[in-house]
């Protein structure tokens, strides 16, 4: 029999909406869930049960207005909620309470969504993957000896494992796709500036957006409208301007061109070995759409310099910083050396790395030009154990992130949209995911894709966690 969070997060609205469930009942049962199985996932941080509930109360007296109306969610722990404990993954803000709630959070309260509390993430969202020095790793619930990815980890690992319907998260590097991947859930990077609240415009190279993480490809769709739209979306209604995202994902795409490469910014600076499981998820997504229509093409893209550009704009981003020299022998030593590399560049050293990066962001916009999504594998490897980063050498610890998702940082430089979607199983068992990457702008069209994807693969099976 389906229990509450078998549903969809459209289908849970849509209870919510006919009465069949109320905010009060769905929240207790995510509450529920979370109590029993969130020790061994390190899913969250902070889980605000009292206040959560509360919310609930009121909203179960109002009526369904807004587009997440009665939805459980969690807030990413790098956004501060008013009155909830925001650390940013780091042991210098373990007592921080704010005493505002960020954008972030505040556009999904208004739409009618109930905070859970906070997901894990790494130290200020640095890695790709969600181990920190004041909280359990977040890990993988198909084997939880994994890891589960980053930097929002936490957010893949509850919407994954039944301990939310979907969550906000973000991305500056991969930081929504891997994770997503890691786990075989949807994770969707917008281009830069789609999101008002965090447009990525205002960082060095524009990378960190905000997106959803979600179980298929139209709830992903659904939050991604609230996220961009804010109170004026309602998902029972035309959105206003015309077809929202959502719509986008029910309906049947039209014939398009795909790209397919398995090329990597990183292939020339980095010893990047692609996984035969990766390797066969492309070619069964490039199957699947040659057999659907669309027409599919392999090319070659050779991008060059791309390494040392990213290494010294994502330093520029640590060394933005304000560390103490106390306080960097407090963090964790990725994020102290990035910080001290990031100090220790020139201004002319940066002012180059910014204008290769949009140079590459050109290039890169002109070689993608010819198709209308482009497929590459989401990551290069499998789900890799928890403690598989080297806890002390910086340098080869960020070798490994990058030979584990070569294919993911890229696409944060060019500003371009970019989705993951499980298409198929591994040996193991474990779902395996592709990326497609849209054109500037080019939402509607990957998220077309996608779910024309997912319809073809088919329902995939859950962790066994998921009927804890």
């Amino acid at each position: 029999m389906a229990e509450l969070h078998d549903l969809t997060a459209i289908e849970q609205l849509a209870a919510l909406r006919a009465r069949e469930v109320g905010p009060v009942e769905l929240t207790r049962h995510y509450l529920d869930r979370i109590a029993r199985l969130d020790d061994g996932l390190g899913a969250f941080v902070e889980v605000t049960a009292d206040a959560a509930l509360a919310r609930a109360v009121s909203l179960a007296d109002a009526a369904p207005e807004g587009a997440l109306w009665g939805l459980p969610f969690g807030d990413k722990d790098l956004v501060p909620r008013a009155g909830v404990p925001t650390r940013f993954g780091s042991r210098l803000h373990q007592d921080f309470v704010p005493d505002t709630t960020a954008d972030q959070a505040a556009v999904l309260d208004e739409a009618g969504g109930i905070s859970l509390g906070k997901t894990n993430t790494p130290e200020f969202g640095l890695t790709g993957y969600t181990e920190t020095q004041i909280a359990p790793p977040a890990r993988d619930p198909w084997n939880p000896i994994n890891g589960a990815g980053g930097s929002s980890g936490g957010a893949a690992t509850a919407v994954a494992a039944g301990l939310l319907p979907l969550a906000p998260a973000s991305d500056g590097g991969g930081s929504i796709r891997i994770p997503a991947a890691t786990v075989g859930v949807v994770g969707l990077k917008p281009s830069r500036g789609r999101v008002p609240f965090a447009s990525g415009l205002d960082s060095p190279g524009g990378l960190p957006v905000a997106g959803p993480i979600a179980r298929n490809v139209a709830d992903a769709a659904l939050l991604l409208d609230v996220q961009v739209r804010g109170r004026a979306y309602s998902y029972a209604t035309s959105a206003p301007g015309g077809a929202s995202f959502l719509d986008t994902a029910t309906s049947a795409p039209a014939s398009v061109r795909v790209g397919v490469t398995t090329v990597s910014p990183w292939d020339e600076a980095e010893d990047i070995r692609l996984d035969p499981d990766a390797a066969r998820a492309v070619d069964i997504a490039t199957a699947l759409l040659a057999d659907a229509g669309h027409g599919v093409d392999l090319f070659e893209w050779r991008p060059r310099g791309y390494a040392e550009m990213f290494t010294t704009i994502w330093r520029t981003s640590a060394a933005r910083m304000n560390l103490s020299d106390a306080e960097l022998q407090l963090v964790e030593p990725i994020t102290a050396w990035l910080a001290r590399e990031g100090r220790a560049l020139t201004g002319t050293q940066v002012l180059d790395a910014l204008a290769a990066a949009t140079t590459f962001e050109r290039e890169t916009i002109t070689a993608f030009a010819p198709f209308d999504a482009v497929l590459t594998p989401a990551l290069a490897l499998p789900p890799q154990p928890v403690g598989w980063f080297h806890p002390t050498d910086a340098a080869e610890n960020f070798s490994q992130q990058v030979r584990y998702a070569p294919y993911s940082s890229f696409v944060n430089v060019a500003g371009l949209p970019a989705i993951v979607v499980p298409v198929t199983l591994s040996g193991a068992g474990h779902p395996v995911s592709v990326q497609l990457i849209g054109r500037p702008g080019g939402e509607a069209r990957i998220i077309a894709l996608a779910a024309e994807l997912e319809r073809l693969v088919g329902p995939l099976p859950r962790p066994v966690v998921w009927r804890g």
